[in-house]
């Protein structure tokens, strides 16, 4: 036996993971094997490319890094002792992203055209590894769960800060406001303490509290609002009142009709305390109205993320309503549709029979797809998301008028680590996660794409009488 074979034999016995293999394997790998010096900093293989095969680390640290979309982050490193790159009975092909030596490192490369031969000579070292792999796997899959997950709901709270700032800026502007209407209000009031209005005259302000409460306040531009006031200014001082209540009844949905009436039926020394009471007043009821739509919209809000994360309920597996989960992920996604002028258009039979699976793992489902979906189509775009049941299923449709896979990636599509999108703008978990999560509530997914229809279906069993946990 050659000095340096003899040298990688005994080296090879003190490794942490194939020490204890038999020693002619041992030499069977040290034969076989190329040593490798690294420095720190030094790649070993890199994202995309091909795995040369095997590395059996003997000293010194590496690690694995992949872009997660905000920049290369750390995913798995080994130390002395450990293996890394293609194992026995692998799938892998390319690298899933960067090995980088952390230090200084030593170790053994055995190429992948050596691998079958390995197997066949050195059993108790292949058993070994492909329980490492086991393990790998399984790590790798949990955490890639969870980093998927979180990374989701990271840009789904960027999109739903704005969705919730909108509406508690309208209610603390409304807030302001209504504290000055109320002591507009409260003013007008004691200065018509002293007025004695007939019963027509209170008939005609009651006409304008009315069109108050029965008329939707319309939504309008700054500049229609201008517009708004200066028709109503120019209509007080074509009549000789005071002009500064202009504003006040800009915001209300009061006719002109209901001003004129006004104005015949009460005197013009009472009429601008009058319709400074009246315009107030009706102020002061939008604006009660505007804040509880606002609040009714942050509590809707909180409802839905709360759907859509599954807070309230167990991990374990239960009969569900389909249509509330997509409801829920649709709402979440609702600030990155708006910002981008996405219409989406919503389906879902109302007599959806239930299913039986993981609330929180069909969420991640539905937000993973309905995602993919929004970024495949261009500004003013469409997503139509469907749910119908036929026959023991349940069909989810989640469909985009985006370009379209192209033919010659869409065997891919599900792969880990691949995707379409600019670097930096996605994993390529999403599709490889979604499709394991449908298998684990015992349903499938497909797919059909052609340019301007990209649609994605999730058959799913209905549940029945026996069902029971998992």
């Amino acid at each position: 036996m050659q000095a340096a074979t003899m040298d990688l034999t005994e080296r090879l016995k003190a490794h942490a993971m194939l020490g204890t293999a038999p020693v002619e394997e041992l030499i069977w790998l040290a034969e076989h094997g190329e040593y490798r010096k690294l420095d720190a900093g030094e790649f070993l293989s890199h994202k995309g490319k091909a795995v040369d095969g095997m590395f059996v680390i003997l000293t010194g640290r590496l690690a694995l890094y992949a872009d997660r979309g905000d920049g290369l982050t750390k995913m798995v490193e080994w130390e002395g002792g450990d293996v890394s790159g293609m194992l026995p009975f692998s799938r892998m092909g390319n690298a899933p992203g960067d090995s980088i030596a952390q230090e200084p490192m030593e170790v053994l490369l055995l190429r992948s055209d050596q691998m079958r031969a390995m197997t066949q000579s050195c059993f108790e070292i292949t058993a070994k590894l492909v329980q490492r792999m086991v393990d790998r796997t399984r790590l790798f899959t949990s955490s890639e769960l969870h980093n998927e997950k979180m990374i989701s709901l990271g840009k789904l709270s960027a999109g739903l800060a704005h969705e919730l700032n909108n509406p508690a800026s309208a209610i603390e502007r409304g807030v302001s406001l209504l504290t000055d209407r109320l002591e507009e209000w409260e003013t007008a009031a004691r200065a018509l303490e002293g007025a004695r209005l007939t019963d027509e005259q209170l008939e005609a302000v009651d006409v304008i509290r009315r069109e108050c409460l029965g008329k939707q306040k319309a939504v309008r531009s700054a500049l229609e609002q201008v517009d708004r006031e200066d028709a109503f200014c120019d209509w007080l001082t074509a009549k000789g009142f005071d002009c500064s209540v202009a504003p006040i009844l800009a915001e209300t949905e009061v006719s002109f009709d209901a001003l004129n009436k006004l104005a015949a039926a009460v005197p013009a020394s009472e009429f601008n305390s009058v319709l400074r009471w009246a315009a107030a007043g009706c102020s002061v009821r939008g604006l009660a109205s505007e804040i509880q739509g606002c609040s009714s919209r942050i509590s809707g809000l909180v409802m839905a993320i709360k759907g859509f994360t599954h807070m309230d309920k167990g991990t374990a597996a239960q009969r569900l309503d389909v249509g509330s989960g997509l409801r829920d992920a649709i709402t979440v996604l609702n600030a990155k549709a708006s910002q981008r002028s996405i219409a989406v258009v919503v389906d879902i039979d109302d007599a959806l029979p239930q299913i039986y699976g993981y609330a929180a793992e069909l969420n991640q489902i539905w937000g993973i797809l309905i995602d993919n979906a929004m970024d495949a189509v261009s500004d003013n775009g469409c997503v139509k998301v469907s749910a119908c049941p036929e026959g023991e299923r349940v069909v989810v449709r989640i469909i985009d008028n985006g370009a379209g896979v192209p033919a010659d990636i869409r065997s891919r599509i599900f792969d880990p680590f691949f995707t379409t999108k600019p670097m930096g703008q996605g994993t390529g978990l999403g599709l490889d996660i979604a499709r394991r999560l449908v298998r684990h509530n015992d349903g499938i997914i497909e797919f059909d794409s052609v340019p301007q229809h990209t649609e994605f279906r999730v058959l799913l069993p209905v549940a029945n009488a026996s069902s029971h946990s998992q």
